[in-house]
């Protein structure tokens, strides 16, 4: 990239991110939807964790791999990134429209394997975008900007199930004619598949990637080729980890494996403390309790788009290890009282604090560590980062089953209040990341947009 990078303007960094809502929305719908789906064709609770292992190891194995070939890419008309964007939009919005037409457990977790990959191609070099777009003290603003459509696109994707379901009625059946996935169920994902591929589309015709200087394309051409050479650049890129890399790794074990619990269980928990059913039990009280579950996750998004900027002054006054902090330990005792509560209006007071922690979680450990990475590696650091997130859920859909039916007594209240505890610790673990005083200092300038 060029060695001066332009301040750009607020609709010019609103537009290039643009592309992360229709990502984030199919993302929503993975949260809350998906697992109630599981259960719509009789899945137990306790293979929900295995059912989930789609995400995470297509995210381990695609993502680095994506950043990689992305930074080894450059096409003076498609540019670095933008391709990947286009694939994976393509082939998520495909799998979003097949999805609701599952009749089979092994269908809906085929096309879950596939449609995480789509996002995954999408996701990765869009974290690099960032990164190669913006000057260091833009840095915050664009990555909480992500934080934002984060949390646009999974509220609108979790209140789209109460709204669809008001509205549709009716159920498919399963291959063996049992009852299947509710009517209403399609409207959501039908939504989510034109949302995927439009909101990528404006981004990728509104935003220009910044060309390489000549030196920086000769250095390009002077790379290695070959099938295995991104593979070598992603443990090649390991071992230059920075030290703060490491120890965000650790923060991640702790804090993904605890929202990989959330997820899973937050429609089982509410129809346990609020409608005092199960997943096998009255079928149109659970199919309440998945809303409300929509509802509450769309509560805390809302929560996630409101705060996100707020969260850039926060950083630059007070440091991104510190705000990322103080919102793990509110998101830790947000989880410690959620399965507590027998009134499901008071369900969303907790959800503040949760909806700040995730505006964090999805843009504030990039300010931490992005000052350390050098830029011919973006893409392939943004994508080890997302091993640091995808490993701990592979962990969890591994484990958590186990965990889940003997030491927690099947009980999904129990399975939030562990992932409440897990918060906690993460929190712990945050204060051992130093900060990088240089990318501070930068991160302290003016933001420059105008």
């Amino acid at each position: 990239m060029s060695t001066t990078k332009p301040q750009l303007r607020f609709w010019q960094i609103i537009n290039m991110n643009v592309g992360f809502f229709g990502i984030q929305y199919s993302f929503g719908l993975q949260q809350t939807a998906i697992n109630p789906l599981y259960t719509f064709l009789h899945a137990k609770p306790e293979n929900l964790p295995f059912l989930n292992l789609a995400g995470p190891l297509t995210g381990l194995l695609i993502q680095p791999l994506i950043g990689a070939l992305s930074d080894r890419t450059w096409h003076p008309r498609w540019g670095r990134r933008k391709p990947f964007f286009f694939i994976g939009a393509v082939f998520c919005s495909l799998c979003l429209f097949a999805f609701p037409f599952s009749s089979a457990l092994w269908m809906a977790a085929g096309l879950l394997w596939i449609l995480d990959a789509a996002n995954n191609t999408a996701m990765e070099p869009y974290r690099a975008f960032i990164a190669d777009k913006l000057p260091a003290n833009q840095r915050a603003f664009g990555f909480l900007t992500q934080s934002f459509f984060t949390g646009l696109g999974i509220t609108l994707a979790n209140l789209s199930l109460g709204f669809f379901k008001n509205i549709i009625s009716g159920e498919t059946k399963t291959a063996d004619g049992q009852s299947g996935i509710p009517y209403w169920v399609f409207g959501s994902f039908f939504v989510g598949a034109v949302c995927s591929i439009g909101s990528v589309l404006w981004s990728i015709t509104t935003t220009p990637e910044i060309p390489p200087t000549p030196e920086e394309l000769a250095a390009l051409k002077a790379r290695k080729r070959g099938l295995f050479e991104p593979v070598k650049e992603i443990f090649a890129a390991i071992g230059d980890m920075p030290a703060n890399m490491w120890k965000l790794a650790l923060v991640y074990l702790f804090q993904w494996y605890a929202m990989f619990c959330y997820w899973q269980f937050v429609a089982l928990s509410i129809a346990k403390s609020i409608f005092h059913t199960t997943s096998d039990g009255n079928k149109e009280l659970y199919q309440d309790a998945v809303v409300w579950a929509g509802r509450v996750n769309g509560f805390y998004n809302i929560v996630t788009f409101v705060s996100a900027f707020g969260l850039v002054w926060l950083s630059r006054k007070f440091s991104a290890k510190y705000v990322h902090i103080a919102c793990l330990l509110m998101a830790g005792a947000a989880l410690l009282v959620f399965p507590q509560i027998t009134n499901k209006d008071l369900l969303f007071a907790p959800m503040v604090g949760f909806g700040i922690a995730w505006a964090s979680m999805m843009g504030v450990p990039y300010i931490m560590v992005v000052g350390t990475i050098p830029k011919e590696r973006y893409g392939v650091y943004m994508g080890i980062i997302n091993m640091m997130i995808v490993i701990p859920m592979i962990l969890q859909t591994l484990t958590f089953g186990h965990v889940f039916k003997v030491f927690l007594d099947g009980d999904p209240g129990k399975a939030i209040t562990f992932a409440g505890v897990l918060l906690l610790i993460a929190a712990i673990a945050t204060t051992w990341i130093k900060k990088d005083k240089p990318t501070e200092a930068e991160l302290l300038a003016p933001a420059g947009g105008h």
